[in-house]
């Protein structure tokens, strides 16, 4: 078993927030129970590489979607800045009127027919992955007081196999709604949270068509990526 440093104080949130007030009522009010690993966590279930095609990765259906066109691309890298290849990369997100494709979101906004609202992809050799899609439209929480959520991606990345899987949030440089979102001001630390901030990178971007962002995310370390559903109750 691979020992790993402490996180950071601050560096992480933690399941329980009170900048994030619907914690006090879905996270867990005793400590976790740490399950063995076992060879079947380990080694399966696996994902087929061969499942995932290229297309995958543009949520734009071939840039007819409504809204600002963007790419967005990175590196997945462990603790030691190591590029891990092979990745399963998942981005999901709100169309550029704030809406998700997704039987939950009742809200009374428009749909995108040619938005798909969610993608994935393998990382390739360098542990690079580049998904094409719009900036999404921030929304408002319900009962809450009008918070409006920022616009964000999220990310999900999973290891070799489904049990190993990370889930984190990335944010727009400069949106006003960042510095009064609940979700990512419940990372305590600063430094942390601008690791949740993506990097306007032109140079990724399409020439005339789609802006760039650039995202990297970092599995362990120091510098970690913050993740959801990490560190103990508060």
């Amino acid at each position: 078993m691979v020992e790993y440093a402490p996180y950071p104080d601050g560096s992480q949130p933690t399941v329980q927030s009170e900048r994030y007030f619907r914690t006090s009522q879905l996270a867990p009010s005793r400590p976790f129970i740490e399950a063995p690993v076992t060879l079947s966590e380990i080694t399966g279930p696996l994902f087929s590489r061969e499942g995932v095609v290229p297309e995958e990765a543009d949520l734009t259906t071939g840039g007819r979607a409504l809204g600002q066109l963007m790419v967005l691309a990175g590196q997945v890298l462990d603790e030691d800045a190591r590029p891990l290849p092979g990745l399963l990369v998942e981005a999901w997100q709100a169309n550029a009127s704030g809406k998700y494709r997704h039987p939950v979101d009742g809200r009374d906004a428009p749909l995108d027919p040619n938005f798909t609202g969610a993608g994935r992809m393998v990382t390739d050799s360098e542990g690079r992955y580049r998904f094409v899609t719009i900036k999404p439209g921030a929304y408002p929480v319900p009962n809450t007081g009008n918070w409006w959520r920022p616009p964000h991606i999220h990310l999900s990345i999973y290891g070799y196999a489904f049990m190993s899987r990370m889930i984190t949030q990335m944010y727009f440089p400069g949106d006003p709604l960042n510095e009064i979102d609940s979700i990512l001001m419940s990372v305590p630390d600063a430094e942390a949270r601008n690791r949740l901030v993506a990097r306007d990178e032109a140079a990724l971007g399409i020439h005339e068509h789609a802006l760039g962002y650039g995202f990297d995310i970092v599995l362990r370390g120091r510098n970690q990526t913050p993740m959801e559903n990490e560190g103990p109750a508060a």
